[in-house]
């Protein structure tokens, strides 16, 4: 990532001829919230002197302690190449501070900052991510509303004329790269209408803030081409769903962690203990990384997703797999992730589970290089391999549980999270769903 001065971003704003500057940040719920302000306002922002009510923010404070602090980050400047029309509209990424110029513990990228300084007290300089976010694209319909048809009929690395969604796919990625994305893959995905983009890795915080910016370049670009694109986990039965995998690796000034030549697979013992974490924790941190109602409908057999937790080096059926490449490239793909979560909740909990299994130096159960969906029961429970929870509800209760995977989230962020998914959850289990109507109507 580029390092700006205020300098810098006035005098790219004056020769851009930027005329409005978003100032964005993520609610609790990983939603992206911003507050535009005019080019006026902009030396008033590099001064972190930028106000704005926490009491409408999901999660955020009581409308008695409302006023928060918006410190922009820098870094994050970047101006969207598709506002050039009267005048440019650029982005600043913001951390959450309290009037006393204190972190505001509720915010969750500054929530991530906490852990990564955790983990800089265990010796490690690093924690990197290469995120792999999938998506639907669904036509609109005359008034602009999402329907449920689908653009193309295409499947797993598809070309056009099945892959309709290609050009459209093509200017998400030519539009990210002019905002200084590196992309390393783009294609379509298994399901008609999935797609995936991948980018290089980054620093966690870096590759978070990259994650929710490419939500919103994906949506930006699809409404263009005349479609919607989602990111739900699982918008129809009988297809694969959207996952997020998450590359995750530790390193120590330049060096990776997760990588030894003389380890079994070339994995370092920081590696197999980062693993063992992942996977004691596990079931506890799936509320955060799978957040919502819809992202149990992926976790099921047959479509891909994992929803055993177990590890392996070749097998794609687990929670965790091994990808090949070694050197600087070692590391640990959890694959249950989805993309409605809080990217920055969601590194939160997998570094802490990650660097508990370091600091109680445990040991991973054996990897399991068979397919877990063919294994019965019996066979599951006899090499120790546990069920991820089947709902949201099983999926808090797991986490109400955890100790350390509540206090990576601080008990403010846990709190309002805890209370928002379970008015989720009640919403849903007091629905009466088609489902049940067109299965009791007539029966009963």
């Amino acid at each position: 990532m580029a390092k700006f001065t205020k300098d810098d971003i006035k005098r790219m704003a004056s020769e851009e001829n930027v005329k409005f500057i978003r100032l964005q940040f993520t609610d609790i719920l990983g939603t992206i919230k911003n507050v535009e302000i005019p080019i006026s306002q902009l030396e008033k922002a590099l001064d972190n002197k930028m106000m704005f009510d926490g009491s409408s923010i999901e999660g955020f404070v009581r409308i008695e302690e409302s006023d928060m602090y918006l410190y922009p980050d820098l870094d994050t400047w970047v101006i969207f190449p598709w506002t050039a029309e009267k005048g440019k509209v650029a982005r600043l990424i913001c951390d959450i501070y309290n009037p006393d110029g204190t972190p505001f513990l509720g915010d969750p990228r500054n929530n991530l900052r906490r852990i990564l300084k955790e983990m800089e007290e265990l010796g490690f300089t690093d924690f990197n991510l290469g995120p792999e976010p999938e998506f639907f694209l669904f036509k609109l319909d005359e008034k602009g509303d999402p329907t449920l048809e689908l653009n193309d009929a295409g499947g797993y690395f598809d070309l056009a004329p099945t892959d309709l969604g290609e050009n459209c796919r093509r200017d998400i990625v030519l539009e990210l790269e002019e905002m200084g994305f590196e992309i390393e893959a783009s294609h379509h995905e298994v399901a008609p209408g999935q797609h995936e983009i991948d980018f290089k890795y980054a620093d966690a915080i870096t590759a978070c803030d990259q994650i929710q910016t490419f939500k919103l370049v994906v949506k930006t670009i699809a409404r263009k081409h005349g479609l919607h694109a989602t990111f739900m986990p699982k918008p129809l039965f009988g297809v694969n769903g959207s996952g997020m995998h998450c590359n995750v690796s530790l390193f120590t000034n330049g060096k990776n962690a997760f990588f030894d030549t003389t380890g079994n697979l070339e994995l370092s013992d920081t590696a197999r203990q980062f693993i063992a974490g992942i996977i004691k924790h596990a079931p506890a941190f799936t509320a955060v990384t799978n957040p919502t109602i819809n992202s149990y409908k992926r976790l099921v057999p047959g479509y891909e997703a994992p929803c055993y937790v177990a590890w392996s080096a070749r097998n794609r059926s687990p929670l965790i797999r091994i990808p090949a490449s070694r050197g600087l490239s070692t590391r640990v793909e959890v694959r249950s992730v989805d993309p409605s979560a809080n990217p920055y909740l969601a590194m939160a909990v997998l570094l802490s589970a990650g660097l508990d299994g370091i600091k109680n130096n445990l040991t991973p159960p054996a990897p399991v290089d068979r397919n877990i969906y063919v294994m019965s029961r019996e066979e599951r429970i006899e090499e120790g391999i546990v069920d991820l929870p089947a709902t949201l509800a099983q999926a808090l209760d797991q986490l109400r549980a955890d100790e350390v995977m509540t206090a990576a989230l601080g008990e403010h962020i846990l709190e309002h999270f805890l209370e928002a998914k379970e008015i989720e959850w009640d919403m849903f289990r007091t629905q009466v769903h088609p489902w049940e109507r067109e299965q009791y109507m007539q029966m009963y």
